[in-house]
C-alpha cells in the first residue's frame, strides 16, 4: 500500500545533524586552503572563464548587500539555524525533509561560522568566498558573485524545500494528496468499524 514507514524522532535528528556537521566541515576547510593558498583578491583561472578562484572576504551578503550591517546577517543566520533545529527536534520525519534541512543546515552554519569568528570581529566577521563562476550571471552592469561551498548547499536545499512544499510532502512525511485520499475515503465509509492508524 504504502512505501517506508516515515522515520523515529531521534533517527531524524541524527541524520540533520551528520549532514550539517559533513557540511559544516567541508565548508571550513575549504575556505582554510583558499586562504593559505590563493592571493588576495587576484583570479585563479581553474578552467578558462568556467572555473575562476578569487579569494575575498565579504561582509555583507549576496552581491556584497547590506556591507555596513553584518551583524543583521548574523541574526539572520542564528535564527534560521534555531529553526531548523527546532524542526529537527519537534517535527521532521520524513527522510527527504531531514536530508534537505540537514545540507542546507550545514551551509547556514558554515557562514555563521565566518560571521562570529573571523576578523574583523565577534558577529561582524566576513564571510570567506572564493569561488567564481562568471558564466552563471546575466546581468549586465552587475559583477558576477562570488561564493563558497556553504553558499551551494544554501542555494541547492532552498530550492529543495521549494520543491518538497510543492510536491506537498509535509514533515511527518505524509503528501497533501494522500491526506485528500484518506478523507475521501473516510467520507465514503459510513460504516461505524474502528480504524488503525499507520
Amino acid at each position: 500500500m504504502t512505501g517506508r514507514p516515515p522515520l523515529r524522532q531521534a533517527a531524524a535528528g541524527i541524520i540533520i545533524a551528520v549532514l550539517a556537521v559533513l557540511v559544516l566541515a567541508a565548508d571550513q576547510f575549504t575556505k582554510h586552503l583558499a586562504l593559505d593558498n590563493l592571493p588576495y583578491q587576484e583570479p585563479v583561472p581553474v578552467l578558462g572563464d568556467f572555473l575562476i578562484l578569487y579569494l575575498t572576504k565579504n561582509p555583507g551578503a549576496a552581491f556584497s548587500l547590506g556591507v555596513g550591517v553584518t551583524w543583521v546577517f548574523t541574526i539572520a543566520l542564528a535564527v534560521v539555524a534555531g529553526v531548523i533545529g527546532w524542526l529537527a527536534a519537534t517535527r521532521v520525519r520524513s527522510r527527504l525533509w531531514a536530508v534537505a534541512l540537514g545540507l542546507l543546515l550545514g551551509g547556514v552554519l558554515g557562514n555563521l561560522t565566518d560571521r562570529l569568528f573571523r576578523e574583523p570581529g565577534f558577529a561582524v566577521g566576513h564571510v570567506i568566498d572564493f569561488i567564481n563562476t562568471p558564466w552563471m550571471w546575466f546581468f549586465p552592469g552587475m559583477s558576477p558573485a562570488i561564493y563558497n561551498v556553504a553558499d551551494i548547499f544554501i542555494v541547492s536545499m532552498m530550492i529543495a524545500v521549494a520543491i518538497l512544499v510543492l510536491v506537498g510532502l509535509h514533515f511527518d512525511g505524509s503528501r497533501e494528496a494522500r491526506a485528500k485520499d484518506e478523507q475521501s475515503g473516510a467520507a465514503a465509509s459510513d460504516s461505524p468499524q474502528t480504524t488503525t492508524e499507520d
